[in-house]
C-alpha cells in the first residue's frame, strides 16, 4: 500500500528574524496545510533548507511535525545525507520520533557509483522499519539514480517502496516505470510536470506548489487520478507561471518570498541561501496576483 497518494506538501522550515527554527509558525503552518486537503507532510527536505539544520533542529522539526499532525495524514521525513552513517542514524532517529516515512536524497558532492548507491540505500534501510522513497534529483546532487538501480533496490531491498523524480525527463520516467514494471510508487519532484508524470504511472506529487496552493495541488492530481484528466491538465498548465516564478531562483528562496508576501511571515533563510531578488519578487507577486492567491 502506497504511503500517500496526491499531493504532498515539500513544507518551508519557518524560522524568525533571528534565523531560529519557529515552531509555532511549524505548527500553524501544518494546520492549514491539513485543513487544505493536502495528503502527506514532507519536513526537512531541500524545501525545508534540511542542509542547514543542525541535527538537534532536524529532529526537532520531525518530531513537531509529528505530535501536530498526530496520525492525520503521513510525516514522510527527509533525511538524506552525502555521509551514509549520517543518513542511517537521521533515518533511525526519525522513525523513532515517530515519522510514518523517510525521504532519502542521494548523497551529494561524493557522486558515488551506481553500485555506491545500491550499498547506501540497503544500509539506511537495514536500520529501520518504515517505507522509503527514493529522491532522485541530480540537477541539485550531481548524483542519478538509474531506472535499473531504482529496479534492483525496490526488488531487493526491503522498505524501499518508490521514488521521488525530479529528474525532468519523461523518458526517465518511462524508463523507471518499465524497469520496476509498475511495483514502484513514483511521485513528481517537479510542479511544472505532475499532469506528464501521472500520466506515465506516478500517483502523486512532492510540491513546492502546495506550500502556496495547497487544496489547489490536492485537487489536481486527485481530479487525474479519478478519470478528470482535461480539468487537471487545464489546472496544470494554469498554475505554469506560478511555477515558473516559484523556480526563478534556486528553491526555496521563491517560495519563502511568496509565503511572507501572503502574510506567513515564514522568516528569511539561513546562509548561504540569500533573500530573492526585487526584481525576481515583482515577478512573482505578478505570477500569484494572476493565479489568485495574492490580491491585486
Amino acid at each position: 500500500m502506497a504511503l500517500f497518494k496526491g499531493a504532498g506538501v515539500a513544507l518551508v522550515t519557518p524560522m524568525k528574524d533571528n534565523h531560529e527554527v519557529d515552531y509555532d509558525k511549524l505548527a500553524e503552518i501544518l494546520e492549514d496545510q491539513i485543513k487544505n486537503e493536502t495528503d502527506s507532510i514532507i519536513v526537512t527536505g531541500t524545501t525545508g533548507e534540511a542542509s542547514t539544520l543542525t541535527v538537534e533542529e532536524h529532529l526537532e522539526v520531525i518530531s513537531t511535525a509529528v505530535s501536530i499532525v498526530d496520525k492525520r495524514i503521513p510525516v514522510i521525513a527527509g533525511t538524506g545525507s552525502n555521509c551514509t552513517q549520517t543518513a542511517v542514524e537521521l533515518s533511525y532517529q526519525a522513525q523513532l520520533a515517530g515519522a510514518d516515512g523517510l525521504l532519502v536524497v542521494t548523497p551529494y558532492y561524493n557522486k558515488a557509483t551506481q553500485k555506491g548507491l545500491i550499498s547506501h540505500y540497503t544500509q539506511v534501510a537495514r536500520y529501520v522499519d518504515i517505507p522509503i522513497i527514493l529522491y532522485n534529483i541530480p540537477g541539485r546532487t550531481g548524483c542519478k539514480i538509474e531506472a535499473e538501480t531504482a529496479a534492483i533496490l525496490s526488488k531487493e531491498v526491503e522498505h524501499i517502496v518508490g521514488m521521488k523524480d525530479a529528474v525532468g525527463d519523461i523518458s526517465y520516467t518511462l524508463k523507471l516505470m518499465e524497469q520496476t514494471q509498475g511495483d514502484f510508487d513514483v511521485y513528481s519532484g517537479e510542479d511544472g510536470q505532475v499532469i506528464p508524470l501521472l500520466a506515465c504511472g506516478g500517483i502523486g506529487v512532492i510540491s513546492v506548489l502546495s506550500n502556496v496552493a495547497p487544496k489547489f495541488t490536492h485537487d489536481m492530481v486527485m481530479n487525474y487520478l479519478n478519470g478528470n484528466h482535461k480539468e487537471a491538465l487545464e489546472m496544470q498548465l494554469k498554475a505554469l507561471p506560478l511555477v515558473d516564478a516559484l523556480f526563478s531562483e534556486v528553491n526555496p528562496i521563491p517560495v519563502k518570498a511568496a509565503m511572507n508576501l501572503m502574510g506567513w511571515k515564514v522568516g528569511p533563510l539561513r546562509a548561504p541561501l540569500s533573500e530573492m531578488e526585487p526584481e525576481h519578487v515583482k515577478k512573482l507577486a505578478k505570477a500569484m496576483e494572476d493565479f489568485g492567491i495574492l490580491p491585486s
